[in-house]
């Protein structure tokens, strides 16, 4: 009965990570605000390559707090924004599960560029974007100076997940599903 009331526990943990309260969800000026702040920290780290990406972009989507836990079984929440020419086109979450080893907790941005009209176009046009079934989006990870590996950025949704140290190796976001919610 001690496993299954632990098993039970972790379920109950993970799903309040995944099913977040919407009354605890962030107003629309917070997750706005809170997406600046996100661009121009990205724009300082990567002043070059991020200014250029972010100018050819189609659009951006910016989650600029994912939380992320897990105890054998994990999940993430975050909430954010599309942005389209210089302006909010909608809000999203993103939410994740996953299971085998892993213990602890962290938050990470998530910034994902749409490259082409097309790309942004079957994003939106989605009902509950599945990463890796309804589209692939290729994680840009840094190469040996700090600097972005620019060989990965002919795909058509590029993405970066950074923590408070700046851009993660080797992050996947498959898996994760991305759905519009009212702000």
């Amino acid at each position: 009965m001690k496993p299954f009331k632990g098993l039970a526990l972790i379920a109950a943990f993970v799903a309040a990570i995944v099913c977040a309260n919407p009354a605890a969800a962030g107003t629309a000026k917070e997750i706005n605000d809170a997406t600046n702040a996100t661009l121009q920290s990205f724009d300082k780290q990567y002043p070059t390559t991020g200014r250029e990406l972010a100018r050819k972009a189609a659009g951006i989507l910016v989650f600029p707090s994912v939380y992320k836990a897990g105890f054998g079984i994990g999940g993430s929440y975050g909430e954010g924004v599309l942005i389209v020419r210089g302006e909010p086109a909608g809000y999203y979450n993103i939410v994740s599960a996953s299971f085998g080893f892993q213990l602890g907790a962290q938050a990470q941005t998530v910034i994902i560029m749409f490259m082409t009209d097309q790309a942004l176009a079957s994003f939106r046009n989605a009902y509950g974007f599945k990463v890796g079934v309804d589209g692939s989006i290729v994680v840009v990870n840094i190469g040996a100076a700090g600097a972005i590996d620019t060989d990965t950025l002919t795909s058509p949704i590029i993405a970066f997940v950074l923590d408070p140290q700046g851009l993660m190796y080797s992050l996947s976001l498959e898996g994760s599903k991305i759905s519009k919610i009212e702000r």
